[in-house]
């Protein structure tokens, strides 16, 4: 199965529906901020899904960073342990992703389940603006989150060490998905069309005659 780890931090989600990238952001502040123990991996689980799966099924503790509709206030942080974490999953933005739940699912059945799973959720204000970024209502918790991460890794006996800001520093992502310079070069509204691909959209009005 190849490395085992003391625990997985997963940043779950997709930075190109708004408050839906927060979990992958999240996980990039947290790597950015703390240095860990080689036993301790943290990840962009993006929205891979079941290719997941090796990587939970390896670690002994796992950690998720996601948004979670809530039903509560944009921008709410929510911590869930163990028990409470199957009833929680992100928004599918497809029917082919498969949630976090799901994952934990399997991963019962055939008896490679973490021995404890803390979810650490962001109730999103909008999850529908393709193209859109982060609410600034949910980017502002992003810090919040990764000091509730840093504390859970270390109540897991796992203490992050606070980096140097000066420090050169191996992003998680390539440097073209980094936070500033993602969301500074996308094109507003205005300039590209956030409700799916304008060239289809013209060829649906010119059949439909609208």
């Amino acid at each position: 199965m190849g490395d085992r780890y003391e625990a997985l931090v997963l940043g779950i989600g997709n930075v190109l529906w708004a408050d839906e990238g927060f979990g992958v952001r999240a996980v990039e502040a947290l790597h950015a901020a703390y240095a860990f123990p080689s036993t301790v991996a943290l990840r962009d689980g993006g929205t891979q899904g079941l290719y997941l799966y090796d990587l939970v099924a390896a670690a002994r503790r796992v950690l998720v960073l996601d948004a979670i509709d809530f039903n509560l206030p944009p921008g709410t942080l929510v911590v869930r342990r163990d028990g409470e974490v199957p009833s929680c999953s992100s928004a599918k933005m497809s029917p082919h992703q498969t949630g976090f739940n799901d994952i934990l699912a399997l991963a019962r059945l055939r008896n490679e389940a973490p021995e404890a799973v803390t979810l650490i959720g962001v109730q999103p204000q909008e999850l529908e603006d393709l193209g859109g970024s982060l609410r600034e209502v949910v980017r502002a918790r992003i810090s919040d989150a990764v000091e509730l991460a840093a504390r859970e890794l270390a109540a897991w006996g796992l203490p992050g060490q606070p980096r140097d800001p000066q420090a050169t520093l191996d992003p998680l992502n390539a440097d073209a998905l980094a936070l500033e310079r993602y969301e500074s070069g996308r094109p507003s509204p205005e300039e590209a069309c956030r409700d799916g691909d304008a060239r289809v959209l013209k060829r649906h009005r010119l059949r439909s005659g609208v």
